[in-house]
């Protein structure tokens, strides 16, 4: 008996490779189409600031955009925010911002909020959010520099200038809070709902 047992594969409207990854390991077996939506308009038109609500608002969006073209679809969309006290970051646009954003975490502890959305037909079938809170340690300038060095463009691949599963651990002295929602999926309550569903064996 196979493991997923809906006839299509999920469809992730989303081009993160980190959340490829963590699917493709579950055994998901998924179909990419990234969603082609303004993140920034939307959280301004949205009207408020809340970390959590504006990922969950993010991932609704991005999995109606995709479901819109496919109606008949399973589609997953997700996003996630980082949030130092009031001030969410956003990824950099280039390694000046990159550094000023990791110098900014640097001591600190931050809060990554996690948000995924199924939907199908534009309905939505679930949803969650999770959070994770990060401890980063107080590196020097010459370690950041280093840092930023090594990771090349990748720093701008990531809300924070960090992959934890990648070098981005050096930056770190605690992790609280579950691994995939670091990785920007909560994978746990995703699983459950699929075998809930009948799309997963049970």
């Amino acid at each position: 008996m196979p493991l997923w047992l809906a006839a299509d594969p999920l469809m992730l409207a989303s081009k993160s490779a980190s959340r490829r990854a963590v699917l493709e390991s579950a055994g998901i077996p998924i179909d990419i189409e990234p969603a082609d939506v303004d993140e920034r308009e939307i959280e301004a038109r949205a009207g408020f600031d809340d970390p959590g609500r504006v990922a969950a608002l993010l991932a609704r969006e991005k999995a109606s955009a995709v479901s819109a073209k496919h109606p008949q679809r399973m589609v997953l969309g997700a996003d996630q925010t980082l949030a130092l006290g009031k001030r969410r970051f956003s990824k950099a646009p280039d390694r000046a911002v990159a550094r000023e954003q990791v110098a900014a975490l640097r001591g600190n502890v931050h809060t990554l909020n996690s948000a995924l959305a199924v939907m199908r037909g534009g309905a939505v079938l679930f949803e969650t959010v999770d959070a994770a809170h990060l401890t980063m340690r107080n590196f020097s300038d010459a370690f950041l520099d280093s840092y930023l060095d090594a990771v090349g463009d990748r720093v701008l691949s990531s809300v924070g200038g960090y992959q934890l599963e990648g070098m981005g651990i050096q930056l770190f002295e605690r992790v609280e809070g579950d691994h995939f929602t670091v990785l920007g999926l909560p994978l746990l309550p995703l699983l459950g709902w699929l075998r809930q569903a009948g799309l997963l064996a049970t």
